[in-house]
């Protein structure tokens, strides 16, 4: 690593800034002040950032793929790019966001001065562009388009997204009761897996098998989505993940295979985009509706685990293309085995009931953990069951060598996907955005 050592003095002489400088690392080791006094980073910079930029270049969004909420986003954007965008009034954009003169000085000596930055500190994506309000109006919007047109009939149909020629199955799965968990008589019973409690959902479609790159790169980019030819302010809403640093299918194939290594968050957004290009209410299932439609009105495992899940033994060590097993006796491919999958429920304790819990959902009140289900190439038998649970954990983003890490992608899990389910009953407003906007991080 080649480190260089430079020094900047603004325009006015008010101050002399030295700086140590590494690949996509800024350190700055003294500030002398000659008259006046230099901006300070937490009073005048941080402050106009948050309240005007990073709402559309944060954690959440990084639209153009610009990121100022940390050090390593300024540093990758390149001050100079910014500090283009801020002087010929592009940026912020207009609409009641403007910034004054003053406010754009400060910017622009910290912009040209090196972009000292303190150590550990990431800012807030809030700012008028990001926040939950946004997100409820966003929410709101959509859920209005989608109660304009009420579902069919509880069939199976096969739906196109629009604008391009990707397609998906959905199976419908009717409401019931089951007993959710494993016995202590399962000889793979796990602990987190009892105790055994009923259960009753709701009538609900779901995907047939998992999400594939051919419909999630859709949403990763968006000119491949027809966005670029037909504009909706609802679909462009909607946040985005940024491009990932590495080839997310790493090397395991593309087309007809499943996506891997997102976040709940990002197969959230996931679902709020699907939900506003096709008009049609769309969410990860819970914990129980993902149980109930793996058993498909069984309470044991399949007899031959080899004919319906790719795992350890057969996989060969990579994922495989999906619905190339045999469904379940609801129609629905893969549910075992292949990639694990996401459930919108934060990892919790099963707790004992003589009462059938109806449409249970924990949710998430921290980052860490959710509950994915069902199993993954990378797994034995033992693990590879309609009552098992995994726990999601930091580890599965070590690699990283984003600052912070990134909200998208888990690059350490690569037998992690998921699929959707679209509930029969279209939900209220505010709980479309509570299911999109769930176990959001902020690491």
């Amino acid at each position: 690593m080649e480190w260089q050592l430079y020094s900047f003095a603004d325009a006015e002489a008010r101050s002399y800034e030295v700086f140590v400088r590494a690949p996509g690392i800024v350190f700055c080791v003294a500030i002398f002040t000659c008259t006046g006094s230099a901006a300070d980073f937490a009073k005048d910079v941080q402050p106009l950032l948050e309240e005007h930029c990073t709402a559309c270049h944060g954690s959440v969004k990084q639209l153009g793929g610009v990121r100022l909420d940390a050090p390593s986003g300024v540093e990758t954007a390149t001050p100079a790019r910014v500090l283009a965008s801020l002087e010929s009034g592009k940026m912020p954009p207009p609409a009641g966001d403007s910034l004054t003169p003053a406010e754009i000085g400060v910017l622009r000596d910290w912009l040209k001065g090196g972009t000292a930055w303190p150590n550990g500190v990431v800012l807030a994506s809030g700012g008028s562009g990001s926040g939950g309000a946004d997100n409820m109006a966003l929410a709101r919007r959509i859920h209005d388009k989608i109660a304009a047109s009420p579902a069919g009939p509880m069939t199976a149909y096969k739906k196109t997204i629009p604008g391009t020629d990707v397609s998906y199955d959905m199976v419908p799965i009717p409401a019931g009761e089951f007993r959710m968990g494993t016995p202590d008589s399962d000889p793979a019973h796990k602990k987190d897996e009892g105790p055994v409690h009923p259960v009753r959902v709701e009538a609900f479609w779901m995907n047939a098998h998992e999400v594939t790159w051919d419909e999630y790169r859709l949403f990763m980019f968006a000119n491949q989505a027809g966005e670029s030819a037909v504009k909706d302010g609802q679909v462009d809403a909607v946040s985005r993940p940024t491009r990932p640093y590495v080839e997310m299918s790493f090397g395991m194939g593309i087309n007809g295979y499943p996506a891997i290594s997102m976040t709940q968050h990002a197969a959230n957004k996931y679902a709020e985009w699907l939900s506003a290009k096709t008009g049609e209410f769309y969410r990860l299932p819970t914990e129980a509706e993902w149980e109930y439609a793996c058993r498909a009105g069984s309470q044991t495992e399949p007899p031959n685990l080899s004919d319906y899940a790719w795992i350890l033994d057969n996989s060969d060590g990579k994922y495989q293309k999906v619905a190339t097993k045999k469904p379940n006796a609801w129609g629905l491919f893969d549910m075992l085995g292949n990639v694990m999958e996401w459930t919108l429920d934060q990892y919790a304790p099963y707790q004992a009931s003589a009462n059938a819990a109806q449409d249970p959902w924990v949710t998430s009140t921290a980052a860490y953990p959710q509950a994915v289900r069902g199993g993954a190439w990378t797994d034995r038998a033992d693990k590879v069951r309609c009552g098992a649970r995994v726990a999601s954990d930091p580890s599965w983003k070590q690699q990283d060598p984003q600052l912070p890490k990134s909200i998208w992608y888990y690059t350490d899990a690569q037998g992690l996907g998921f699929r959707l389910v679209r509930p029969f009953k279209v939900p209220d407003a505010d709980a479309m955005y509570h299911y999109w906007n769930n176990g959001v991080e902020h690491d």
